[in-house]
C-alpha cells in the first residue's frame, strides 16, 4: 500500500447527493468494533481492521496514518468518522476484490499454466467479411492477451505475405505491420512471454521471408529454441520479455498442400474448413524447407492427422496439439484422462468451431477442466463466454498466465488424474453479500434505463465452473433508485473452487421487454479477498465503467 499516491483521497471531499445510501449495518458494526465504540477511528485502529478483517497483511502503520490524514476533515489525531470509513471502503484502489500483483509461481514449464489466448487475432469483426487489421492485435495485447494467432498467405503477387482469413471475403493486412504492432505492444500490460501461433500456407521462399522479417523486427526480443527436441517447455520467468513462435515444422510446400487438402476433406463442416490440418510428421532429408524459419519454432504444433487418442498418447518431444471445441468435447467423453495426462507436459489449444461466423465464443471451462492451456477466443466478440475468459485472466495480477491447479499438473499415487465428470465433496463454501451499488448516475444519462423514472436495479450472482458448482442467484429489485441498496446474502458450496468464477451482473428490471444491462464482472473465486470489497463493473465488451461499483463482502466457510 505504501507505493500508492495519496492524491487519490480527494474522493473523501466529494459532495454526495442526499439520495445516496449511508453505511450498511455490517459496516457500522465493524466500525464500532474496531474503533472501540468511539466516534472516530484512529490510524492504529484502521490498521487492525485492515489486517484482521480485510486480511491486508502488507498494510503498514504509515499507510494508515496517511489515509487518515488525507481523509480531509480531521487531523491525524482525531482519526476518521463512520462516514469517511464507509467511503474509504467504497474506494476500489484499497479494497479491490483481487490481488493486483503477480503472485503465482512463475518458474514452472509453460504447460503448467492457463495462457490468455486469442483466435484469428487480426479480425475486426465476423469470420467471413470483416477487415483484417493490426488494431485488434494491439487491443488484445493491451488487455493482457499472451497468444496472438496469425494466418499467413501469399499476397496477390506471390512475393510477400498477407495476414488474412483464407478463402473468405476478409480484406488482408500485411504481416510486417502486424509484427511491428506486436513488438510495440507486446509488453504494455504484462512482461511475460508473447506466443505467436502461425497458420502458414506459404512456399519455402516466403517462409524464409517470414523468418527474415521476424528476426529483423523483433531482434533480441525473439526467443530461439536451444534444441529441436524439447522434453520440457521453458518457464514464463525464463522467457520474460521474449516473443516465441509456435507453428508446424516446415516441409516441402507441394506435399504439404496435398496433405492438407486431403485432411480438410475429412474435417467436419462445423470445423475451420479454411485452416489446414497441421501435422507433426518428421521431415526427410529430401524435403525442401526453410531452415531459417524452422529454427524460430519453439513450440512445435499440429492437429491430429489420425486417431486423437493416439496423438494424446504419443511420446517424445513436447508439443502443441490443436482441437476444435467439438472435437475436444467428443474426446473428453471418450478418453478424458488421456487429455489430462497430455496437458501435464504438452500444450493443448482449443479453437472455436467454424460455424461461429459472427465471432461468437464457446464455454471455456470444458478446456480448462481438462488442463487445456490455450483456450483460443475471438477477442473482438462479446458476451458471457468472453466475460468468463476475461474473469479467469484477472487472476495473478492480470499477467496473462494463471498457474493451473495442482490436481491438473500432477498424477496421484496410483497414476490417476483429475476427472471432471466425477462429482467431488464440497471443499469450501463461498458466502457473498451484496450491499449496494452506485456510479450509474455518473456513467449513464438520466434516460438510459427508463425514460421517465430512475432505474429498477437487481443483481445476478452466479458461479461458473465444474457442473456440480454451477449456481444462479439474484437479489430483489430495488425500484426507482440510482443508488440501490439490496443488503442480501448468498452461499455457494464449491467442489472445485480452483476452477470457479463468480459472475456478477446488474440489470434494470423491465416488465415489457428485455432487462437493460447495467454492468458486469467475473472474478476468479480462488483469488477473492475476504472482507468488505469495492467491486468495479465493466461494460458488455469488458471495458471498465468509470464510476459504477458495488459494495460487497466475501467470506469462505
Amino acid at each position: 500500500m505504501a507505493t500508492h499516491s495519496y492524491k487519490i483521497f480527494s474522493c473523501f471531499n466529494r459532495k454526495f447527493t442526499v439520495t445516496e445510501a449511508g453505511p450498511p449495518a455490517d459496516v457500522e458494526k465493524a466500525f464500532s468494533e474496531f474503533a472501540g465504540g468511539d466516534p472516530s477511528m484512529s490510524a492504529d485502529q484502521l490498521l487492525r481492521f485492515l489486517t484482521e478483517h480485510q486480511d491486508e497483511v502488507d498494510c503498514t502503520t504509515s499507510d494508515c496514518q496517511q489515509i487518515v490524514l488525507e481523509s480531509g476533515e480531521h487531523d491525524q489525531e482525531s482519526g476518521f468518522t463512520l462516514h469517511q470509513f464507509f467511503h474509504f471502503l467504497l474506494y476500489h484502489h484499497f479494497n479491490t476484490p483481487l490481488k493486483s500483483q503477480v503472485h503465482h509461481d512463475m518458474d514452472a514449464p509453460l504447460s503448467h499454466y492457463f495462457i490468455y489466448t486469442g483466435h484469428n487475432s487480426y479480425l475486426t469483426g465476423n469470420q467471413l467479411s470483416s477487415d483484417c487489421s493490426d488494431v485488434p492485435i494491439i487491443k488484445a495485447l493491451q488487455r493482457g492477451v499472451r497468444v496472438i494467432e496469425l494466418d499467413l498467405w501469399p499476397n496477390s503477387t506471390k512475393d510477400d505475405i498477407d495476414v488474412v482469413h483464407g478463402r473468405t471475403l476478409t480484406t488482408p493486412v500485411s504481416l510486417i505491420q502486424c509484427l511491428k504492432s506486436i513488438k510495440e505492444n507486446a509488453f504494455v500490460k504484462s512482461h511475460y512471454p508473447v506466443i505467436i501461433t502461425l497458420e502458414d500456407h506459404l512456399t519455402p521462399d516466403l517462409q524464409a521471408k517470414v523468418a527474415e522479417m521476424a528476426t529483423q523486427i523483433f531482434g533480441d526480443l525473439l526467443y530461439y529454441p536451444q534444441t529441436d527436441t524439447l522434453t520440457e517447455f521453458p518457464t514464463p520467468v525464463s522467457l520474460k520479455g521474449r516473443i516465441l513462435i509456435s507453428t508446424k515444422p516446415p516441409k516441402e510446400f507441394l506435399e504439404s498442400t496435398q496433405c492438407d487438402d486431403k485432411d480438410n476433406e475429412k474435417e467436419s463442416a462445423e470445423e475451420e474448413s479454411s485452416s489446414p490440418d497441421l501435422t507433426d510428421e518428421p521431415e526427410t532429408d529430401d524435403d525442401k524447407s526453410a531452415p531459417e524459419y524452422k529454427s524460430l519454432i519453439t513450440i512445435h504444433a499440429g492437429k491430429p492427422k489420425g486417431d486423437v487418442q493416439d496423438e494424446l498418447k504419443a511420446v517424445g518431444q513436447v508439443r502443441r496439439l490443436s482441437l476444435s471445441e467439438q472435437k475436444l468435447e467428443k474426446a473428453s467423453d471418450s478418453y478424458g484422462p488421456d487429455i489430462v495426462r497430455f496437458t501435464q507436459k504438452n500444450i493443448l489449444r482449443v479453437y472455436p468451431k467454424g460455424t461461429r461466423l459472427t465471432s461468437s465464443n464457446y464455454k471455456p471451462h470444458i478446456g480448462w477442466t481438462y488442463g487445456a492451456q490455450m483456450v483460443a477466443f475471438n477477442m473482438q466478440g462479446y458476451g458471457k463466454s468472453l466475460w468468463f475468459m476475461q474473469g479467469m485472466f484477472k487472476a495473478n495480477g492480470g499477467c496473462g498466465y494463471v498457474k493451473k491447479p495442482e490436481f491438473l499438473i500432477h498424477k496421484g499415487p496410483n497414476d490417476e488424474v483429475f476427472d471432471p465428470k466425477i462429482t467431488l465433496p464440497v471443499k469450501k463454501t463461498l458466502r457473498v453479500k451484496v450491499y449496494l451499488g452506485n456510479g450509474w448516475s455518473s456513467d449513464f444519462s438520466q434516460t438510459d434505463f427508463d425514460t421517465y423514472s430512475p432505474p429498477d436495479f437487481f443483481t445476478k450472482v452466479c458461479i461458473v465452473g465444474v457442473p456440480a458448482d454451477i449456481a444462479k442467484k439474484k437479489t430483489s429489485v430495488v425500484s426507482n433508485n440510482w443508488f440501490p441498496v439490496w443488503d442480501e446474502e448468498f452461499e455457494f458450496p464449491l467442489t472445485v473452487p480452483e476452477l470457479a468464477l463468480l459472475r456478477i451482473e446488474v440489470r434494470d428490471n423491465d416488465k415489457h421487454q428485455k432487462d437493460d444491462f447495467g454492468g458486469q464482472t467475473c472474478l476468479p473465486v480462488s483469488e477473492l479477498k475476504s472482507g468488505f470489497r469495492s467491486v468495479p463493473l465493466y461494460d458488455d465488451k469488458g471495458d471498465k465503467l468509470k464510476s459504477v461499483r458495488l459494495l460487497m463482502r466475501f467470506q469462505f466457510l
